[in-house]
């Protein structure tokens, strides 16, 4: 049979209320501490989280909005914030939204019903009316309307550095290729970073920009390296779109790095132990799950927080430049 509160604090030799208040955070004597953590270990007690979340006004429940889970470089930062959130005592309760505005929506008002304590988002739909200042919400990477703090890796210098790298590995002819997203986000950066450190060198460049949700992407991929076959060093909005180009011009018959080298952006890998997909600008999407967790809970619990925080990234070889 399950053990009660009332058998804890019998077997503690302290009063129902004192165990109750330990459950739940509130500071009492270490000695009353001690001996309330061992009645609980001694009777394995567990205590009940629902109504204890009607008591506190808290679940402990943490939701993360991501675009899908199918994404190595989503399911990966799930994976280091759930982590971080186990930490600290908190669940992790994940919404693959889909690109789903709706979904979205309705997660967010999950808050107001107490279903979750915050949210920390990962977001490309149109919720803008749906997050205001006073909602315990981070985002990765966005911006929206209203001052809603976020986390993102320097996108701007991984462009910088992207350019750099392909310069000292010997590339002369140079090409962004990317997606135009209709929400700000922090990713537009990388190709800004990337024109102007080619500007400074004073390295040729072409663009290939495309409105998103992007149509036909091996068809537009290879209608450019035709226009321009001279193209030897190519920076892509992100890993994927680097594994595009890379089977569009093994197609064409243009060798990679060979023929044409490539820099992709994210540090995608397969697993834990395995290498990245192509050679890439990483960002460091641990570093940006434990500060996402950290900057949330310091909103939940109204301590004073950054707005914006911004973590470095680096090159990784993978395999795709010289």
């Amino acid at each position: 049979m399950k053990a009660t509160m009332k058998e804890v604090a019998e077997l503690a030799g302290v009063g129902v209320g004192t165990v109750s208040r330990v459950i739940n955070g509130v500071k009492v004597k270490d000695s009353t501490m001690q001996k309330v953590q061992e009645a609980i270990a001694i009777l394995n007690y567990q205590p009940d989280e629902y109504a204890r979340g009607l008591k506190t006004n808290k679940s402990n429940i943490i939701a993360l909005i991501i675009p899908t889970i199918w994404h190595p470089f989503f399911s990966e930062f799930a994976y280091h914030v759930e982590k971080r959130l186990s930490q600290l005592n908190y669940k992790l309760f994940i919404c693959n939204a889909e690109l789903d505005g709706q979904k979205e929506s309705e997660y967010i008002e999950m808050l107001g019903k107490n279903k979750v304590d915050g949210i920390i988002g990962i977001t490309y739909s149109d919720i803008d009316t749906h997050i205001s200042s006073n909602l315990p919400f981070v985002s990765i990477d966005r911006h929206f309307s209203e001052t809603i703090p976020y986390v993102t890796a320097d996108n701007y210098q991984g462009g910088r550095l992207a350019a750099e790298v392909l310069i000292q590995k010997g590339a002369t002819y140079l090409a962004y290729i990317g997606g135009i997203n209709q929400f700000e986000n922090e990713t537009s950066y990388r190709k800004q970073g990337f024109y102007d450190r080619l500007e400074e060198a004073g390295v040729p460049f072409e663009t290939l920009d495309m409105p998103e949700p992007i149509h036909d992407l091996e068809v537009q991929v290879e209608q450019f390296l035709g226009a321009y076959p001279l193209v030897d060093g190519i920076f892509t909005v992100n890993d994927f779109m680097a594994m595009t180009v890379m089977k569009v011009a093994n197609r064409l018959g243009r060798s990679v790095p060979k023929d044409l080298q490539l820099i992709g952006f994210d540090g995608l890998r397969a697993a834990a132990d395995q290498e990245c997909y192509v050679s890439t600008i990483v960002q460091p999407l641990e570093q940006m799950a434990q500060r996402a967790v950290e900057l949330l809970l310091s909103i939940i619990e109204d301590k004073p927080h950054e707005t914006r925080v911004v973590l470095p990234v680096s090159f990784h070889e993978g395999g795709t430049t010289k």
